[in-house]
């Protein structure tokens, strides 16, 4: 799937048949942080504690963020919530890819 058709799929109800992560991403862009944090809860791949440490640093738990980046193997995002989404959106859709 391209982000384009990633993006065009938020005028839908529900989500397309998608990876855990990227679910989580599609409910984030729809506003519902709840439903996010429920795909990557309880997932310990490095895509998923990624989204997860994005949601919490959205949601301005910066220490919880700040494990969860540790435990994807990622640096703590310093941009725009907008350019992170975007960024870890575009890595896991280019994964998703054959």
């Amino acid at each position: 799937m391209t982000l384009d058709a990633f993006l065009e799929s938020l005028s839908a109800s529900e989500p397309p048949a998608l990876p855990p992560p990227l679910r989580a991403l599609w409910f984030d862009a729809k506003g519902d942080w709840n439903a996010a944090h429920k795909c990557v809860d309880d997932k310990a791949d490095p895509q998923s504690m990624w989204v997860h440490a994005y949601l919490h640093r959205k949601e301005g738990d910066l220490s919880n963020a700040g494990y969860w980046y540790r435990r994807a193997g990622r640096e703590p995002h310093k941009g725009p919530l907008e350019d992170e989404w975007r960024e870890i959106a575009e890595a896991l859709l280019s994964q998703a890819t054959p």
